[in-house]
């Protein structure tokens, strides 16, 4: 009965059937594009203020990050920034537009991700990010001080960010676009490098959007008002205003709306709770996936035959799968965050959330970059291929040389590793394979791997990255076109911002990781976890459902989300 029930109220959630013959995602015809229009900038609104068609044109006037006296507390770093903004509105700026980051260095370090979890019940937009070790300098350049200037000297590495409310944020319905882009950018500088804008951008744009995923449009960015940067040692608060007269947010409502926001954040503001020993005691009421394990198998089937097919270009195919689970118990998505990194591969892999107002929560723990621009550098990840870690050391070593001498997994594998590098090549100078193919390891799998470099030409050129790898064969297939069209045909549900971009525009640099290993997380109707896997000739439907299985364990395992026994023998 309470299985049945939870079933229930889990429909409000999950739009599409497991039926293959229910209506798709999209049609054959629709496809994802990026489109590199000049000048047509997204319909932005800064806290619901509608944009102008002259609004991407120009930068904003002023672009400032302004640092505080170091205090030791969170509350005292509140109360630094409260007095700050008062002053701020005595005195404001003589410019039409512009944005204003005030930030204030806090003498204790304070995990990101609790921060962000005192924040729960506020009804704003919240995101979180924090990077990798392992991924170049991306989460650095922060003076010990507090200044933010991107200095090397002394740097200090910023290990991840959360924040709430939005001093400005993008968002449409249309493709993301090379306009879009530019109204983002336009925002951004370098001499403000912590001014960033985080969010994601859709799979395929251009298919059906379901309902849970609405709020987050074709793509959601947010320059968050209020943050709180983790750092080695030491944290950092900070707020941030943005205006444009333009946009119809003078700089009397952008004020008031960020006074508004610490109003509603002042009483949490010395609440901070370590969660990294909290657990969640719940278990599963229902699972479902969609596509069924029956019609899993008919879809990978029948992607077999496209590939063998003698008049068919198509080499790979990426089918994914959606798992819905209704937990006992409501948990929130910074709970599932939490666990993720306590069990978490930390130093390989990237988490992040993206929750606009009233919306779910999109979460997630991928170990895959899809670009990493620094100034004109940038680099780039060819992954695929998966294996479970061993229970030895001799196990494992086993399991390694297995994946490295699989035909199959090799096949898949260079397929990514050799479109990463000709899209490359299309827009930079002097790219480089090293290393060309390694395994690397995670806590629960292990993958093929291998890195990409090069220079780009212009910095304008990101757009077109960005545009040229998403989605890679890792998430899609090869050829792309081929591959894109067969999931619109194929897949029942939507992916969303699923094996989308997800990361942040900044104005010397900008990160990007390919959001798989994710879920999307609803307060009171547990969440739709997502995972995909490659076919290609060779492909056996029961081992590739036996990967799905294995990649959404970090979320099943680490929460210990078990169907208490009853349930298992009433089902």
């Amino acid at each position: 009965m309470a299985a049945s029930a939870a079933g229930a109220a889990s429909g409000q959630f999950l739009t599409r059937l497991i039926d293959p013959n229910q209506s798709k995602c999209s049609s054959s015809s629709q496809t994802l594009r990026f489109f590199r229009r000049r000048y047509q900038p997204c319909i932005m609104s800064m806290n619901g203020c509608k944009g102008s068609d002259q609004a991407g044109l120009f930068p904003v006037e002023t672009i400032e990050t302004r640092s505080l006296s170091p205090v030791p507390s969170p509350a005292l770093a509140m109360d630094s920034l409260k007095a700050a903004i008062y002053q701020l509105k005595l005195e404001p700026p003589a410019s039409a537009s512009g944005i204003i980051r005030l930030q204030v260095p806090i003498q204790q370090q304070i995990d990101a991700i609790d921060w962000l979890h005192t924040q729960n019940n506020v009804l704003l937009s919240r995101c979180f990010f924090s990077g990798r070790s392992d991924s170049s300098d991306v989460f650095h350049s922060v003076d010990r001080n507090g200044n933010g200037n991107g200095s090397p000297k002394g740097a200090n590495s910023l290990l991840s960010v959360a924040g709430v409310g939005s001093a400005v944020f993008f968002r449409r319905m249309d493709p993301f676009s090379y306009s879009d882009w530019k109204s983002i950018r336009r925002f951004l500088s370098d001499t403000s490098p912590l001014i960033r804008a985080y969010g994601g951008i859709r799979f395929d744009a251009r298919s059906n959007m379901s309902s849970e995923w609405e709020r987050f449009g074709s793509f959601y960015f947010m320059v968050p008002q209020v943050e709180l940067d983790e750092l080695e040692g030491n944290s950092m608060l900070a707020t941030t205003v943005a205006w444009d007269e333009s946009l119809s947010l003078p700089w009397e409502m952008a004020i008031d709306a960020l006074q508004a926001t610490m109003r509603q954040m002042m009483q949490l503001s010395s609440f901070v709770v370590n969660m990294r020993n909290e657990r969640p005691k719940t278990f599963v009421v229902s699972k479902t996936d969609v596509p069924s394990k029956k019609y899993w198998e008919l879809a990978v089937n029948r992607a077999l035959q496209q590939i063998d097919r003698s008049n068919s270009e198509l080499t790979k195919v990426v089918l994914a799968r959606s798992s819905r689970v209704v937990t006992a118990n409501d948990i929130a998505p910074t709970t599932w965050l939490t666990c993720l990194q306590v069990g978490k591969d930390k130093d390989n892999a990237y988490q992040f959330c993206l929750q606009p107002p009233n919306a779910p929560a999109f979460i997630g723990n991928t170990p895959e970059q899809l670009f990493h621009r620094k100034c004109l550098c940038v680099s780039s990840e060819a992954l695929a291929g998966t294996r479970a870690r061993g229970g030895s050391t001799a196990q494992d070593l086993q399991v390694e040389l297995d994946l490295l001498s699989s035909p199959k997994d090799h096949l898949e594998f260079t397929i990514v590793r050799e479109s990463i590098r000709k899209k490359l090549e299309a827009v930079c100078s002097g790219v480089t394979v090293e290393p060309k193919k390694v395994i690397k390891k995670l806590r629960r799998v292990q993958h093929l791997y291998a890195q990409l470099t090069g220079r780009l030409k212009c910095e304008d050129d990101e757009f077109d990255i960005l545009a040229s790898l998403h989605p890679t064969p890792a998430v899609c297939g090869s050829p792309r076109e081929e591959a894109r069209v067969f999931i619109a045909e194929n897949e029942v549900f939507d992916r969303g911002m699923y094996a989308g971009p997800v990361g942040w525009f900044g104005g010397g640099e900008s990160e990007f990781a390919v959001g798989i290993r994710s879920a999307l997380v609803e307060k009171g109707l547990g969440a739709l976890m997502y995972a995909g896997t490659g076919i290609v000739k060779g492909s056996n439907p029961s081992l590739e459902w036996d990967e799905l299985e294995l990649k959404i364990s970090q979320f099943t395992k680490l929460l210990k989300l078990e169907v208490p026994q009853r349930e298992t023998l009433m089902t």
